[in-house]
């Protein structure tokens, strides 16, 4: 279903879903890492280990898709960088401006690993659609690590937010690490 008068503004219910199983099944087959929908222990909408992801049942298709290819380019990360595994397991985050901006890079990392993933399968049409999701995620952990406050995700949500550039995967073989859910929200 879609979640709201913005997603007219990308892609409609089954262009959303066509994405999600194209990537699903791609994911999979090229990186040996394993999708599930699943019930994720709250306040989390999915969940990744290094190996596998599990993205939330009561989630919108949208939302799902986003969650995937985001955490797929935290897997990434993950399998490749262990200082980014770190910060994706930490318990605690800083609010210092350092740490904010290193925070911030991992997850801009992320999500231009999510962007060359899409492009890999051959879905281009989305690339603004990445970016707007993108700066709301950052939005809603920016105001969530500065305050504490949980406020309505899409209160984040701006349109035409720049483009990101894709980063090209480095070659991984998954290992499973520890569920992000002993760690930070990401």
């Amino acid at each position: 279903m879609i979640t709201s008068f913005m997603s007219l503004l990308y892609a409609d219910e089954a262009r959303f879903a066509e994405v999600f199983n194209l990537l699903e099944s791609y994911i999979e087959r090229r990186y040996e890492v394993q999708i599930s929908i699943s019930d994720v222990t709250d306040p989390f909408t999915g969940d990744l280990d290094g190996e596998s992801i599990a993205i939330d049942y009561d989630q919108p298709g949208e939302d799902a898709l986003f969650i995937m290819v985001h955490l797929f380019g935290h897997t990434v990360q993950w399998n490749t960088d262990s200082a980014a595994r770190l910060i994706g397991t930490e318990r605690t985050v800083s609010i210092e401006p350092a740490h904010l901006a290193e925070l911030r890079a991992y997850e801009v990392k992320a999500c231009r690993y999510s962007l060359q993933l899409m492009h890999d399968a051959g879905v281009t049409d989305l690339d603004q659609w990445l970016a707007d999701f993108a700066a709301c995620d950052w939005g809603y952990l920016l105001h969530y690590y500065q305050t504490g406050e949980k406020r309505p995700f899409r209160s984040f949500w701006r349109e035409r937010m720049p483009l990101l550039e894709p980063l090209a995967i480095p070659q991984f073989q998954p290992v499973r690490w520890r569920s992000r859910n002993d760690g930070v929200v990401v």
